[in-house]
């Protein structure tokens, strides 16, 4: 393994990988690094193309040191699709979407439960409980479960109903929270606390950037981006962003093959989509701040991206300034509609919060931030098919029989 140390970006301290760790004594997230030399002299692009199909092809740049830790169920190396039609009629002919509905449990949520439950295995750990709007509680559950690992999770009531059911599958302890996962946030953490000094009955904490693994799974995006288009970078990647957790690894991936000199120096603009009903991100990037304020009275049909106050803040800030990117709000009456135009002309139910993104794209494309020439990627971070009320089909009429 070539992990090496975790490091705080906020304050520069280091710390050993080798234990359990939640945040920083200063607050912020911890983030893995490795030694990229060793990497760079142990395997190249043209070695890991003849690898299996999945994340762990990036195995040296993944913190699990003994593969028989490592809980999989084939996630990774999702189709990057040209979507032609759609793309052609908001001026993007050069417009891809990288589908993340096609991996075990159906969102993106399973690369960071994959990597962190291996690693949480590989650590010792037991027992993992967090917070979650839906599909991150149910990929930690049921990679929990298929690494013989306990999970309890704690979700807003008004989560997608079929993430509830994942978890309840998984063998879960599924708690339901009137309100948002701002709320369910604070019930795991009263849990953890009451479990403290409990040895035979602890908790780890693996909520969203608590603990430094999820991320290193999200990343895998980024390789993989890179790796579909010949390792040569797009134009722009826009990213539906709650906690931001994909967003901030595909970050740390740029830079990670930018050191081991998969690619140069040129980045693609990283852009943070979100709704106009819970927009920190966006007002924080709009005014130049470096930390967001918490968002009042959140709500969006993009369930997953209702994160009134995101660890992560800074992080996302970071990124989208380091590649010139931006924030960007759109509203839920056109995420609804580009939802279902892209599905009559390309073929492919999205989700919400990837639908999201495909408005942010018309909109900045019209703008002119985008240009008509340029290569964009949007992530569709889950399948359609676990939101089926986004598409209105109650009302049909049914005719006699013939």
């Amino acid at each position: 393994m070539y992990l090496t140390h975790l490091e705080c970006p906020r304050c520069g301290d280091t710390f050993e990988a080798d234990q359990p760790r939640n945040l920083c004594p200063c607050g912020s997230p911890l983030l893995a690094r490795y030694d990229l030399d060793a990497v760079a002299a142990a395997v190249t692009p043209a070695e890991i193309a003849a690898r299996p199909a999945d994340l762990w092809r990036y195995r040296e740049l993944l913190p699990v040191a003994d593969q028989a830790n490592v809980t999989t169920l084939g996630e990774g190396w999702t189709p990057l699709l040209p979507a032609p039609r759609y793309g052609a009629g908001i001026g993007l002919p050069g417009l891809l979407v990288k589908d993340e509905g096609l991996i075990p449990t159906g969102s993106f949520k399973a690369r960071g439960a994959a990597v962190g439950i291996s690693r949480a295995r590989e650590l010792g750990i037991r027992r993992v409980a967090m917070p979650t709007n839906g599909n991150a509680g149910a990929a930690w559950a049921t990679y929990a479960a298929r690494a013989g690992m306990s999970a309890t999770i704690a979700m807003p009531v008004d989560a997608p109903t079929i993430t509830r059911r994942e978890c309840l599958a998984a063998g879960a302890d599924l708690h339901l929270i009137d309100g948002l996962i701002n709320d369910a946030g604070r019930f795991i953490a009263g849990l953890i606390a009451a479990s403290a000094d409990d040895p035979e009955g602890s908790i780890f904490d693996a909520s969203t950037l608590k603990e430094p693994y999820r991320l290193e799974g999200k990343k895998t995006m980024g390789y993989e981006i890179v790796e579909q288009l010949g390792w040569q970078v797009p134009d722009v990647i826009l990213y539906p962003t709650g906690g931001g957790v994909g967003l901030i690894g595909i970050h740390k991936a740029l830079h990670e093959m930018r050191q081991l000199g998969w690619i140069g120096d040129r980045f693609p603009r990283l852009v943070a989509v979100q709704s106009t009903g819970c927009a920190p991100i966006v007002r924080a990037f709009a005014s130049g701040a470096r930390r967001a304020e918490p968002w009042v009275d959140a709500h969006t049909v993009a369930f997953g991206i209702t994160v009134p106050a995101p660890l992560g803040d800074e992080l996302i800030l970071d990124a989208l300034r380091d590649t010139g990117g931006t924030a960007i709000a759109v509203r839920d009456e056109d995420i609804l509609a580009d939802l279902r135009e892209f599905g009559a002309r390309e073929g492919l139910l999205l989700c919400p919060e990837g639908a999201a993104c495909l408005t942010a794209a018309k909109q900045l494309r019209a703008g002119g931030w985008i240009r008509s020439d340029e290569r964009v990627v949007v992530l569709n971070t889950g399948a359609g098919l676990k939101y089926p009320e986004t598409v209105e089909a109650d009302n049909l009429p049914v005719l006699p029989r013939p």
